[in-house]
């Protein structure tokens, strides 16, 4: 079924046309990629879907009803309050029931507060008029498949659980067509493994922005080329489209150099001598006139990106050395006796979830944090590139060329003066883009030119930090090539996995509780090493008995029915009270194992942690009833 539809879209910024004469067609069930280079209008595209931004000229066609969630490019910022009242806001028709009533219910000394309960009474109701419960039901499954606490203050979140956070809002809506502006920037490996997964069986139509290789290739089941305002749709697989792309670029160029020879042709015969121009074809003056015109609107496709490293003097032959490091925060290990060699060329990812520990180890290492016991060591001679992921190094009021050359016009890279304009072609910024204010960028040009700024300084060391958010393709391909030939020591945070398997030569796998195992190879390593150390623990727990045979089930039926009303009724219901005990504990070991929780007051921590015993004992004493009761009905046998 069509749910919208799109026809001779024009939409332009100032000169660069963003949509030229686009059309699109989504349908139900479809997950559709948008690929194309930073600053091609990827995002812009997802506004007009959404209805945010308003087309220069063509038609939009929306089924009638139709309902769409936009997940945002960047994590939400500068925002307070609680995870639930900001994700309820994604179901405005019943949000502030619902925030309402949440908030009511939890009031202290409610049962006593007799006009409490009556307000209670009427919210219900107005909540149960509009489907308000269902909805409600939904948040929490989304939350508790996200591990998010509907009691979390955003404001303590790091911008991976704010990046869930924001997904879980653009769910609860249950959406005709969900938008996704490069979903897995700031989730970690599991996340995104989660999320391919979520978004496979998800019932709406998913239009979706990605870097991410990997992603694309488990979900998309077709591609949008976003080129020079062109859309084009390539069915079949990501592989697929990248074979039909090359073919077309190849073909694009053929036929540009035909027509430029044709038309330097045509220029030569119009400026023959008097006795050609006397015997001149009028219609064939008018052709070149329309040649000269189709030549002017050409839109060339800018050049490919081509950046290098400036490369400092060698560091000594030892960089990093740690003898049983350790550090945490009071009762909660974040490294535990660590021992790691870090030497010269060595190119080695950090590979977690979010906040185990991979920046604090970064931190260590830099001696921006001391460790509580252990030593550590560095290495002479080096010289620091730290790629933040947080931009925090780009002044966003000052142009792209002051952010990398400082107010000058050339800058010393490879021992000779270049113009800051040419270096930063270099990296895709046109003169005109290189004038820019930087807050005007795309998150994947503020990533362009925070790579120009770390590379055009010498360094010896490069310390990356989740470097592949919002790039393109091309130049995360680049960058892979680059780092390959970089002859100092890399360290990279990335939840990307080809991107990991593509530039490293070991891993430092963080399996909590302080623990990092040191593997060689990329990512099919620490998925390899995940995958064994979970059929050890699968081959330590008890062995389940046999199942009885078909005549044992039917006397163990007979015996069953002999277990009163209310113990068969409380043995069915078991089995869900644990499931929900056990996705409570989850939650709220998430919420502790968080670096900055034991940084709280003891008002602020004690209640958690008094929670989660609480959940803890309730799960202990759930368990043994079931034992309980399946003996009762053993024993009946």
């Amino acid at each position: 079924m069509e749910l919208l539809r799109i026809t001779q879209a024009e939409l332009s910024y100032g000169t660069t046309p963003l949509l030229a004469d686009v059309t699109l067609q989504i349908n139900q069930g479809e997950r559709l990629c948008i690929v194309g280079r930073n600053g091609a209008g990827k995002s812009s595209l997802l506004k007009v879907i959404q209805g945010e931004i308003t087309l220069d000229d063509g038609k939009i066609k929306r089924l009638q009803g139709l309902r769409v969630s936009r997940l945002e490019q960047d994590p939400p910022k500068h925002i307070s309050g609680t995870v639930y009242d900001y994700v309820i806001q994604g179901a405005p028709e019943v949000s502030s029931l619902l925030k309402n009533y949440h908030e009511l219910s939890h009031r202290e000394g409610l049962a006593e507060d007799e006009k409490a309960l009556k307000q209670l009474e009427q919210l219900q109701n107005q909540i149960e008029q509009l489907d308000g419960w269902r909805l409600d039901a939904q948040l929490n499954s989304i939350l508790s498949k996200l591990s998010l606490h509907p009691e979390m203050q955003l404001e303590s979140l790091s911008g991976g659980w704010l990046r869930k956070v924001a997904l879980a809002r653009a769910l609860v809506n249950t959406p005709d067509i969900l938008l996704l502006d490069e979903p897995t920037n700031h989730l970690d490996v599991q996340t995104v493994e989660w999320l391919e997964d979520f978004v496979k069986n998800l019932n709406c139509a998913v239009v979706f922005i990605s870097h991410d290789r990997a992603f694309i290739r488990a979900v998309a089941t077709r591609i949008l080329d976003l080129d020079r305002g062109i859309l084009t749709s390539f069915s079949g697989n990501y592989e697929q489209y990248l074979v039909k792309k090359e073919e077309l670029l190849n073909i694009e160029k053929e036929q540009n150099a035909l027509f430029d020879k044709k038309l330097a042709e045509e220029e030569t015969w119009i400026r023959q001598g008097i006795k050609a121009r006397r015997t001149r074809n009028e219609g064939r003056v008018r052709a070149l006139k329309e040649l000269r015109k189709q030549r002017g609107n050409r839109i060339e496709r800018q050049g490919h990106v081509d950046f290098s490293i400036e490369e400092a003097s060698r560091s000594g032959k030892l960089v990093f050395e740690s003898k049983q490091v350790q550090f945490g925060f009071e009762s909660k290990p974040i490294i535990d006796g660590l021992d790691l060699l870090v030497m010269r060329g060595d190119r080695i990812g950090l590979v977690g979830p979010n906040g185990i520990g991979k920046s604090t180890l970064l931190k260590l290492l830099l001696g921006d944090l001391k460790p509580k016991s252990g030593k550590l060591r560095q290495g002479v001679n080096l010289e620091v590139a730290y790629f933040d992921q947080y931009r925090n190094k780009l002044n966003e009021e000052a142009s792209v060329q002051d952010n990398v050359a400082e107010g000058k016009q050339e800058i010393d890279f490879g021992g000779r003066q270049r113009h800051v304009l040419g270096y930063l072609q270099d990296f895709l910024f046109t003169p005109e883009r290189a004038r820019t204010p930087v807050k005007a960028l795309s998150g994947g040009e503020k990533n362009r030119l925070l790579l120009a700024k770390l590379f055009s300084k010498p360094s010896n060391l490069l310390i990356l930090d989740e470097p592949t958010n919002d790039l393109d393709v091309e130049t995360l391909e680049l960058l892979e090539d680059i780092l390959a030939s970089y002859q100092g020591t890399v360290l990279i945070v990335s939840h990307d996995r080809e991107f990991i398997s593509n530039t490293v030569t070991s891993c430092l796998l963080f399996e909590g509780q302080g623990k990092i195992a040191e593997l060689v190879g990329g990512y099919e390593s620490c998925a390899a090493h995940l995958e064994r150390m979970a059929n050890q623990v699968a081959a330590q727990k008890p062995k389940v008995e046999k199942k009885p045979e078909p005549t044992e089930k039917k006397e163990r039926k007979k015996a069953a029915s002999k277990l009163s009303y209310k113990h068969k009724l409380e043995l069915e219901e078991l089995p869900g009270k644990i499931d929900a005990l056990e996705q409570q504990i989850e939650s709220l070991q998430l919420i502790v194992n968080d670096g900055e929780f034991f940084k709280k007051s003891v008002e602020e921590t004690q209640p958690v942690l008094d929670e989660l015993q609480t959940a803890e004992a309730a799960l202990e004493v759930a368990f043994e009833r079931w034992d309980e009761l399946e003996s009762m009905q053993g024993s009946s046998d």
